[in-house]
């Protein structure tokens, strides 16, 4: 089955990294957390949220990968990026990243993005994330993740 144009630039920049997996797209939506799960048929917690912020002073892009039952405490990216972060809006998210809100993986994106992972996804060996579009995911070995994303793994929930 031939992958949505996103999809498959998300299966690219895999191949390019060396990560073997398989992007899939599902018939059921993957846009939250909790319908990702429920398609995948893993727990909530193995999900990684990939969340665009932006700096309010610089106006710079932060990805915060969180895992899916975990809320970002602003504050928290906030100090460790330097300075107050906001929510991104769709406009921003897909001109940084290339792709909508509720596909947005967490690699393969138009630009690089500061990168910080929370450390509650390292608790899983498999973790499923975005594959650019609401229904495409790929698994990969929560052991990749901090190499794949060039990621800083902190605390993301206060």
């Amino acid at each position: 089955m031939l992958l949505s144009k996103s999809a498959q630039n998300v299966q690219e920049a895999l191949n390019q990294k060396g990560v073997v997996t398989k992007v899939v797209e599902l018939p059921a939506s993957t846009r939250t957390a909790d319908e990702a799960a429920q398609a995948i048929g893993c727990i909530v917690a193995q999900i990684v949220k990939s969340l665009i912020f932006q700096t309010k002073e610089t106006h710079r892009p932060i990805l915060v990968l969180a895992s899916g039952v975990n809320r970002v405490n602003e504050k928290l990216i906030g100090k460790a990026v330097g300075e107050k972060i906001r929510k991104a809006d769709a406009d921003f998210t897909r001109e940084v990243t290339g792709f909508a809100i509720g596909g947005i993986p967490p690699i393969g994106h138009k630009t690089p993005i500061a990168t910080y992972i929370d450390e509650d996804l390292l608790q899983h060996q498999t973790l499923w994330a975005a594959a650019g579009t609401p229904h495409a995911v790929f698994s990969l070995d929560s052991s990749l993740l901090v190499d794949l994303t060039q990621g800083t793994v902190i605390a993301i929930k206060s």
